[in-house]
């Protein structure tokens, strides 16, 4: 099948990566046409854009070709539009219909597939302003990969530097290849923290904020799946194309996944749920009386071990292990235990990665009763089991997301 894209690259220093993202596409069979700001032209050359790419230029609204209609033509043309880098001034104009150069028109225009790479100072990513564009335009669909932690063009170390070649290279052949990869299937994702209620104002948590959830959500739909993301309370935007169910306590999100479970043919539980709630809870404010307070707790329902009971024949169900210590036994056991098909374990001490934070680092665990491992796996003996483990490097959340859904597509 001929693909085609559309690369779309502003006036940021992160431009001069654009050469290889060109030449990554190129590798594989994607057709490539760039259209470019001019400020772009400050940091990469129109001779080395056509010649990589094999296609001319695209700047102007009105260019020597005398064409007036390029921004229809070009959006009719491509499958996927990606603008790498995204600076703030276009995601701005992105966000609130300005059309003022090519680039922009083209944006407008284009109604299928779009991912964006930011890549700015930390201070303008998170600035008020920046922050809400990009809600309003993943509100509407647009894709965004996240861009990473480290030096900076300005001198400055910190979140803004555009995602690398390669990330936005995987994700991009996941909305072409895979795009109707998991059509038909059914899957429910369950992300963020729960609070379990002490009185009218205070509540047990945890630092979970559900960004692994809502990207694997999001990715999840990418691949054509109709999805359905569980979450306890969370401030991020609900991905498009995901069916959204808010909860609250353990025993809402334990409600939720087991009403929904039997006709889901993937269940990915990315939740941090509260082992513990309350054994009672105080309808008014506890006040400050004596010297402390002690706190009567119980256990909540166990979803994992619920859904491994009532699990069918062909459904998937993959978990998390977020552990302090004795991570991989943990996470062994935790497969075995209740018969996961998949276990996600990360390390809830690292400071670079897990809750909080954008990046995660993370090693996939898989039964090992299955003959030889997968390409890229390894073999592994336990007390518990035989499993097959593959470790990720430091990657954004979106990435790991990418990882897992390229794993549940092989599965299935």
């Amino acid at each position: 099948m001929e693909r085609r894209l559309l690369l779309g690259i502003t006036g940021g220093i992160a431009a001069y990566k654009c050469p290889y993202l060109i030449r990554l596409f190129k590798q594989n069979n994607i057709e490539v046409k760039v259209a470019a700001t001019s400020h772009a032209m400050e940091f990469v050359t129109r001779v080395t854009l056509e010649a990589l790419s094999g296609q001319p230029l695209y700047m102007d609204m009105f260019g020597p070709r005398g064409d007036s209609y390029e921004h229809i033509e070009l959006a009719k043309w491509a499958d996927v539009m990606v603008v790498a880098p995204t600076t703030a001034n276009c995601a701005a104009k992105f966000a609130n219909g300005i059309a003022d150069d090519l680039l922009s028109a083209l944006f407008l225009t284009f109604k299928k597939p779009v991912l964006l790479a930011p890549a700015m100072n930390t201070a303008m990513y998170i600035d008020a302003a920046t922050t809400r564009n990009l809600r309003i335009l993943r509100e509407r669909g647009v894709k965004v990969i996240e861009p990473d932690s480290g030096p900076l063009a300005c001198g400055d170390a910190g979140l803004g530097r555009m995602a690398e070649p390669e990330q936005i290279f995987e994700r991009v052949m996941l909305m072409f290849a895979d795009r109707d990869a998991l059509s038909g299937k059914k899957a429910i994702v369950t992300a963020s923290a729960t609070r379990e209620r002490i009185d009218p104002v205070r509540f047990i948590s945890n630092r979970s904020t559900g960004k692994m959830g809502y990207a694997i959500a999001e990715t999840l739909a990418m691949c054509g799946a109709d999805v359905t993301l569980v979450t306890g309370p969370s401030s991020l935007v609900s991905p498009a194309d995901v069916n959204l169910v808010r909860v609250e306590s353990a025993q809402d999100m334990y409600d939720a996944v087991m009403a929904r479970s039997e006709s889901s043919d993937i269940i990915i539980k990315a939740a941090a749920v509260a082992d513990f709630t309350p054994a009672t809870i105080s309808e008014s404010k506890i006040k400050k009386t004596g010297d402390g307070l002690t706190l009567e707790l119980k256990r909540t329902k166990d979803i994992l071990a619920s859904l491994s009971e009532t699990k069918r024949e062909g459904q998937l169900l993959i978990g998390f292990a977020a552990e302090s210590d004795d991570h991989f036994s943990n996470a062994v056991g935790k497969l075995v235990k209740k018969k996961l098909d998949l276990i996600v374990m990360n390390d809830i001490r690292a400071t670079d990665a897990g809750f909080g934070t954008d990046t995660n680092r993370v090693m996939f665990v898989m039964p090992g009763d299955k003959g030889s491992p997968p390409e890229g796996w390894q073999s592994k003996e336990t007390a518990d089991a035989d499993v097959f483990v593959r470790a990720t490097p430091l990657l954004s959340k979106y990435a790991v997301a990418d990882e897992l859904v390229k794993i549940i597509i092989g599965m299935i």
